[in-house]
This record gives C-alpha cells, structure tokens and sequence, in this order.
C-alpha cells in the first residue's frame, strides 16, 4: 500500500502565460503501477495533466486509478493481461469483469478502449495465441450486450518484432509464421473499428548497433536522414520508419487502411554499463522532441500517411522500482516517485482549456494548479513564492 507519509511533499514548478485558445496539446502516457513507492493516483492525475496528456493507456482496471481519473476528459485504454486471456474467451465471464470493473465508473471516467493481451504473439507460446482472438471477440460481445461498444473499443498491443523486415519501411513484413495468427485478428479490427497497437522503440536498435545507428535520427534531432529507395520518401527519425515499415506490413495483408497507434515508446534515462545510450540526456532529446512533435501542428502523419494523425504513448508516467530486468527497465519514467520531473524536458505545457482538474474558465479567471489529496505546492522557479497573472491557461515547467 501506499503510504504518503514517507514521501517528499510533492513540487511542481507553475508558470502562467496566454496562448492562442486554438492551441491544441496531445499526447499519451502509460501509467505503470510495478512499483512500492509511487504516489496516490490523485497525485498522478495532477502529473498527466502536468505533461499535457490527454490520453492514459493503464495496464490494469485499478478501481482507485478509475476512480481518480473521473470528471477529469483524460481518455483511458484499460487493459487486459496475458493472465486473462483464457477466462475472457468465456462471454459470460468477459461481460462480468465489465460490469463489475468497468461499467460503475462509466461515464464519468472516459473510458474508451480495453486493449486484450500485452505483446502475445511474439512470446511464441500456443495457448495465449490461440486464446486471443477469441478473448477479444467475447469482451467486444459483451460490451455489444452492454450497450457499450460504440464507446469502447477492442484492439490488443504488438511488440515490433512481429515483423520480419522493417528496413527499409516500404518493404516492411509481418514474420510468416504470424501472418495466419494476424489475418483473423485484424480483420475483427476492421469490423470493430479498433486501431492496430504497436509498441515501438528506437532506443532497442540504438542499444543494439550503437556504431552503425546514427543517434541523431533516433532522438529526432537534426539529421540527413534517410531514403527509401523504393518509396523515395525522406524519414528524418526512425520512430517514422518504423510505423510506415507496420503500415507496409499491413498492407501485404490487406489491411493497409487500419490505423497504426504507438501503444509505447520511450528512452530510459538511466542503464546498465553494456546499455548504450541510456542516460539522462538521451531520454530528455527523445522524450522531449516527441512531445514536442507530438504537439505541433506543423507536423501531421508519417511520410507514407501525411494526412494520418500521430496517436502516441510516451513510455512511461513513473520510475518503476519493481519491474525486473537490466536496470534501464525502472528508468523509463518522466517523472520520479516523489513527483519530481526525473530530468527537464526543457518546454512548457499548456492544459487544456476548460480543464476540469484546473478549474479553468472562459472568462478570463486564472485558474488553479492540480490539487490532489495530498497536495502539490505551486510554485515560481524564481522565487519559490506562489505567483499568479492574469491568463486563461497553466502551464507545468518541465
């Protein structure tokens, strides 16, 4: 259990300034819980709202994370684990995890996708592969019988390497083995409206080949790039190449119009010796450039879907001190247990107008920093005095 009096009293650094009201912020965030230290999920609500996002994928149905996040807009994609998979092709046992988990806290939460199974096709294990389709068909018939499907959506999260070719993107194939395991799965997908979900990270071909993988084109920072020599389109990071690579593969299957979202992806700040390029600084570039994108309006789809919007999960919300594995695994996260930012993105992010959790307005009324049930103290990164002016928007300093 949590226990808030063993923890640092939590510090945000605020600023106020007026933006366009046109300005939009979106982006998404997991939120881990592998963890015996991390705040209350109150206090993580004031953080993704801190961050800008606007979407949060959980990996459980946590009723004090469902709770916290009521009344607040935040999307939520709630899932299912690999544990689950064999119960769930049951439909009357798949109706009674919603009804029990889910549907007490709707409306007020937004609820908006169960993502079924985390990465099952790539653990090569037969019985969670062949309990997946069938688990996703009976929790989209039980929120069918629950009145609820055109709310929410079923869909499942990919590891990259169901591909067997990524390089270059236009040539990009899904492994042969996966291809019969794949068709029936997306094609429930398009039936059902769900996007495909893939998780994504650069920094995993950076580790692997840090002499021939140019850092730059991984951390988006200004760079030649590269060019598909059967495309001709220009990739200047490789986050791009590879969801036009997943694209690719699905349109050798037939599934080319299905929406490719980026269930994660992120760069730890901190690893082992033989983990290269796991450091505070790379994290900062990549995390804060994705953003930074992700923010833009000048920036709008990949190079072979120009007109797609970027549906992006940032990796991860907290350090998770529990997770196993090399020690770039517990260092994913923007923000340390204590709620302190673990390295600066170096920007600002706005709120969302009208924010709920803000108490925002219309007319003009400053509104107020998060509050949580224990507290967040607002401050000036000048003075360390709560400052205040007159604006229509909040912004967290990160």
């Amino acid at each position: 259990m949590d226990d808030h009096s063993t923890f640092p009293r939590f510090f945000i650094i605020f600023f106020i300034i007026t933006l366009p009201a046109t300005t939009v912020v979106s982006i998404g965030i997991n939120y881990g819980q592998i963890a015996n230290n991390l705040p209350s999920p109150d206090d993580a609500v004031a953080l993704v709202k801190c961050v800008g996002a606007t979407k949060v994928k959980l990996y459980d149905a946590d009723p004090r994370v469902l709770k916290a996040f009521a009344n607040t807009g935040v999307e939520l994609m709630v899932g299912l684990g690999n544990e689950y998979l064999s119960r769930m092709k049951d439909p009357t046992k798949a109706q009674a995890w919603i009804k029990t988990n889910l549907q007490p806290y709707l409306p007020a939460t937004k609820i908006t996708s169960i993502f079924v199974g985390n990465e099952v096709l790539t653990f090569n294990d037969t019985s969670l592969t062949s309990n997946l389709l069938p688990a996703m068909q009976s929790v989209h018939t039980a929120l069918v019988n629950l009145a609820l499907d055109k709310q929410i959506t079923v869909t499942t999260t990919h590891s990259l390497a169901v591909l067997q070719t990524s390089y270059p993107p236009s040539a990009g194939a899904f492994r042969p083995d996966l291809a019969p395991c794949l068709a029936p799965i997306l094609s429930f997908q398009v039936k059902t409206g769900s996007p495909f979900l893939i998780n994504a990270y650069p920094y995993f071909a950076y580790k692997a080949n840090p002499k021939q993988v140019p850092l730059d084109f991984v951390l988006f920072q200004p760079n030649q790039g590269m060019v598909d020599p059967s495309s001709n389109l220009h990739y200047d990071n490789m986050l791009f190449a590879q969801i036009d690579a997943v694209y690719s593969a699905l349109d050798s299957l037939g599934y080319g119009k299905l929406p490719v979202h980026i269930s994660e992806t992120g760069w730890p700040s901190k690893g082992d010796e033989d983990e290269a390029g796991a450091n505070l600084e790379n994290a900062k570039k990549y995390n804060g450039n994705l953003i930074k994108m992700a923010m833009s309006n000048s920036k709008k789809g990949t190079p072979s879907r120009p007109n797609s919007d970027l549906n992006i999960y940032v990796f991860a919300l907290f350090n998770e001190n529990m997770k196993p594995g090399p020690t770039s695994e517990r260092n994913y996260g923007l923000f340390k247990p204590d709620g302190t930012p673990a390295y600066p993105l170096g920007f600002s992010l706005a709120s969302a107008p009208n924010d709920p959790v803000n108490n925002s307005t219309s007319t003009g009324t400053p509104p107020r920093p998060p509050t949580s049930s224990t507290g967040y103290l607002s401050i000036s990164s000048a003075s360390s005095l709560v400052s205040y002016t007159n604006s229509t928007t909040a912004f967290c300093l990160l």
